[in-house]
């Protein structure tokens, strides 16, 4: 089902995702989607989560700037992937607040991890809220909402700003 979903999403003259749309393509019936997922939302949701557990790994360069400058750079370079980009338009487009919060949700769990990193050292680093706003937020509104590149000296500054020198 997922890498239904993620064809189907990827293939650009695709407009609308329908269940059995999906159901066809993964060559099942569209009653068996329905009673696993329920809506198309869902199933995006549940498509996105498994797409991004784990797939940027979590940096220790053993300073917070370091960890977070790779982050934002492992995260825009995955944002630039156009099948990513696809998944993460289609699944906030249809899943509203539950399509978002997939796309955030493992994103926070490996910040969150990166700033206690920097709590276990002994620092006092911003916090999840602030750091979501300053990296995530521009990281998804740029690659979602723009055509304007998610270039490294941008993500730099994007840290930069969170963390003046």
């Amino acid at each position: 089902m997922h890498r239904a979903v993620q064809e189907l999403v990827a293939d650009e003259a695709n407009d609308s995702l329908t269940i059995p749309i999906v159901a066809a393509r993964a060559g099942v019936h569209a009653t068996t989607v329905y009673r696993r997922w329920g809506t198309v939302a869902d199933l995006l949701a549940d498509v996105t989560s498994s797409r991004f557990s784990g797939d940027i790994v979590v940096p220790d360069t053993g300073s917070l700037r370091g960890d977070l400058e790779r982050y934002a750079y492992d995260l825009a370079k995955d944002l630039c992937d156009p099948d990513t980009l696809a998944l993460v338009r289609a699944t906030i487009g249809t899943g509203g607040e539950q399509g978002a919060a997939a796309c955030r949700g493992e994103r926070q769990r490996q910040l969150e991890a990166i700033l206690e990193r920097d709590r276990a050292r002994g620092e006092n680093p911003p916090t999840l809220e602030r750091t979501t706003d300053a990296l995530l937020a521009p990281l998804y509104y740029r690659a979602v909402f723009t055509d304007d590149p998610l270039t490294p000296d941008w993500t730099r500054a994007l840290v930069s700003h969170l963390l003046p020198d």
